[in-house]
Formats: C-alpha cells, structure tokens, sequence
C-alpha cells in the first residue's frame, strides 16, 4: 500500500484551508451561522486537529487519552490555526511515510469500536479533512457571501 497518494490529497486540503483563512480577519472566527453549531473559529480548530487527533485514533488511543489531547489544544488565532494545520499535517504524513506494509494492514480498534486497518484510518483522516473543508467554504458562500475564489481541487 502506498500512501503517498492519500497523504498527497489530504496536503491539498489542509493548503487550501490555509488559503481560506488567508481571506479572513479574527473577527470571522466568532461567525456562527447556525446556533449551537459551530462558529467558523470553532471549525477551523477542529480542522487543524484532525490530522493530530484521528492519528492517535488510527493507533487505538482511549478515550481519556484523547479527552485529554482536547483539553490540551488550542487554536484560537487565524496564525494558530495555519500552523497547527501544517504541524499535525506533517507528523501525520512523516509517520504513515514510515509505517511497513505490514503495520498499514494491522487493524486497530477505536475507543467507540469501529475497526479499520492503519491504511483505512489513513481514507478517513483525508475523508474527515475534506468534509469539514467543504462544511467551510459552504459555510462562508452560502452564510456570509464571501467566496473565497480558491480551487479546491487540483
């Protein structure tokens, strides 16, 4: 199994998200569209972990482990949340880029029991990071109107 196909996509999307927020200001991180929804600051702390938190998953973190890794993050400025996408992008991609072939297909099981092997937590990390991408720039046109003119595909 190769990753580096997948690993290639998912830095597609974590450099268009960066380039979203580059047509941003602080203040739209408060923009809550929705009530008791997330507001776009909350989306983007959420986008910035994914990479992070779903790799902890892919090796069978417990709960409290990961309740504990959310306690502990915090992107709460446009400048926060770039580089916490471009941190957690690389280790993810440095880690799978080393795993063997035989560690992609060992399947681990996470704390809600769902059971996929590594390469599998590796489509839905990218699947995650392209669901959310879309909830944002869906959520600046359609709410806000403000396009933020980018290709999200290459």
């Amino acid at each position: 199994m190769n990753c580096t196909a997948a690993l290639h996509q998912i830095e597609i999307a974590v450099e268009t998200i960066i380039k979203i927020i580059g047509t941003l200001t602080e203040e739209d991180l408060e923009k809550r569209p929705t009530p008791e929804k997330h507001s776009i600051g909350e989306l983007l702390e959420h986008l910035a972990v994914i990479c992070e938190a779903d790799r902890r998953i892919a090796k069978a973190a417990t709960k409290e482990e990961m309740e504990e890794f959310y306690s502990d993050v915090s992107y709460k400025t446009l400048a926060s949340i770039k580089a916490g996408l471009r941190t957690n992008f690389k280790a993810l991609k440095n880690e799978y880029l080393n795993l063997s072939e035989e560690e992609l297909k060992m399947e681990t099981t996470s704390y809600w029991g769902v059971t996929y092997t590594r390469y599998e937590w590796l489509l839905e990390i990218l699947a995650h990071i392209y669901h959310h991408r879309g909830q944002l720039h869906a959520m600046l046109v359609h709410c806000y109107h403000q396009d933020p003119n980018i290709l999200l595909f290459e």
